[in-house]
Parts: structure tokens; sequence; C-alpha cells
């Protein structure tokens, strides 16, 4: 797929070969990503990535990435800094969105961009805060174990229950990513929830934290942070949970960013209660 653009741009699926530009750009806008995420992205939809550039250079990049038939995530909305203010993003933002056809799209975006993505169809859900700090001492609580190969059939269907869309190739990958950190919560045989910690550019990054209520999002919030005591962490939770926000506080953790969730449409019900922190800014 390519696109004419102002200035000769050319917009271009991209690869995950091309990962370590995304990535690096929004790095550098101070969004953290998971040092190891680029895999599991691809794995979801690997057409859903796409790069302008000029002459051959990476100049801008957006992420549409496609969870089903009905809902897709725009994430890695990036341009060069040195190049903005030329229409470079605009171009590839409208070259990418195409690939979501008629689904509803969602994004996490800063807030200061909201008035112009409702000007592209998007309408506000609610912010997302993310909280940061130093890792607090805690103990893995009972009836929370490391994931196994033998959970992702569970995990799947819990996961779907907690999101706009069933997403099994991304789990297959995130759950055992190099450094992904990966914990379950059961309660009486049944699960109860699950989370995941993974090494970021700046700071450890918890993500999903999905449980069925705040105790057992706190045991597994003491699981994934075992490890990491006197480490800077950082989970990304609902404005409307405000049992995760109360939980990320009570670790010590202060906000430090937010973002604004929205989407073009309807997204199909699941239990938003139960989401305490968000998988990722970039695949919702």
């Amino acid at each position: 797929m390519t696109s004419a653009a102002p200035h000769d741009l050319v917009v271009t699926q991209a690869t995950l070969a091309d990962w370590p530009v995304i990535s690096g750009w929004a790095a550098a806008e101070g969004w953290n990503p998971g040092l190891s995420d680029g895999p599991a992205f691809f794995a979801q939809d690997p057409g859903g990535f796409f790069l302008g550039r000029i002459d051959g250079e990476p100049v801008s990049a957006v992420s549409v990435v496609n969870h089903g038939p009905d809902y897709a995530f725009l994430g890695c909305y990036l341009v060069r800094p040195d190049l903005r203010g030329h229409g470079h993003g605009l171009t590839t933002w409208k070259t990418a969105l195409a690939h979501a056809g008629n689904r509803t799209v969602g994004l996490d975006g800063v807030v200061a961009q909201q008035d112009n993505y409702r000007q592209s169809g998007f309408e506000l859900a609610h912010r997302t805060v993310r909280f940061t700090g130093v890792a607090p001492e805690l103990r893995p609580a009972p009836g929370v174990r490391p994931a196994s190969p033998a959970d992702l059939a569970d995990l799947v269907v819990y996961d779907g229950a907690c999101c706009p869309a069933d997403r099994p190739r991304f789990l297959a990958e995130w759950l055992t990513g190099p450094g992904h950190r990966a914990y379950v919560r059961h309660d009486g045989g049944r699960l109860a929830g699950y989370g995941v910690i993974r090494p970021g550019v700046d700071t450890l990054r918890i993500g999903p934290l999905f449980a069925d209520t705040a105790a057992d999002a706190r045991a597994l919030f003491s699981a994934l942070v075992a490890d990491a005591a006197g480490r800077e962490i950082a989970v990304d939770v609902p404005e409307p949970n405000a049992a995760g926000a109360a939980l990320a506080e009570e670790a010590g953790l202060r906000p430090s960013f937010e973002t604004a969730r929205m989407y073009t449409g309807p997204v199909r019900a699941h239990a938003r209660e139960r989401v305490f922190g968000v998988t990722t800014l970039e695949l919702g």
C-alpha cells in the first residue's frame, strides 16, 4: 500500500524490522514503550503499522491494528520533530485509518489533541492516568502464581471479557515476551484476574492488570512488583476505575501523564470495572 503525500512523502505498511524506529520515536516523546513490545503488536495484525518516508528516510508513523471484524485501535501517531507542520502526519494518518475499513476505531491520545481527534470522528470515552513511582516492598499474596502455557485458553477468554475484541495472537506473544512476567489469580479454582509486568525504556510497565475485584487486583499487583522493589514502575489506570487509582496511590505512585480514550463509534460490551490497568496505550 502506498500513498502520495506532501513533499514526496510515500506511506507504506511497516514491518517488524521498522519497529526500532517507531518505538524510538515513542520513547523520545516520553511514552516509554516496552522493550519487547514489537513482536506482540505485529502478531495481532502484521499489516497494521505504517511509515511515511521521504527519499527512503522514515519521517512519520501511525498504527491501526485490526483486532477483529468490528474493532481496531490506533496508536504510535508520530512525526519526526524536525519535519512537523508539513502535513506528513495527517497524510500518514489518513492512509493508515483506511486499513480499519468500517470498524470502530479506538485510541489513547494526548489530551491536547482531543479537538483534532474529534474532527476525525472520535468521541471521548474517559481519561486514562499514568501513575509512576518507586515500587514498594510487597510479597506475593496467596492464590497468585506465574502464568503457564496451560493458562492461555482461559486467559484469552478472560481478556476478551475485559476488552472490546478478542486478541489471542497478541496474548500468546505478550505473556511470553523477553522480560515479560505474567501472573494469574485464582479464586476457588476460577480465574479471577491476571497481570503482566515488562521492562520499558525508563520504567517497568504494568499492563494489563485485569481483575474481578480490588482485592484480586491488589494481590496481582503485589506479585508483579515483588521482584521490582526500589525500581521505577508505571501503570495506566482508566479514570472511571477509582479502585485502580486508589491501589496505585496506596503503593506510593503518583499521576504523571494522562491520555484521552476515544472511539469513532460503539464498541462491544466488556467488563470495564475489571480494568485496573490498561495493557498499553499503543494497542489498547
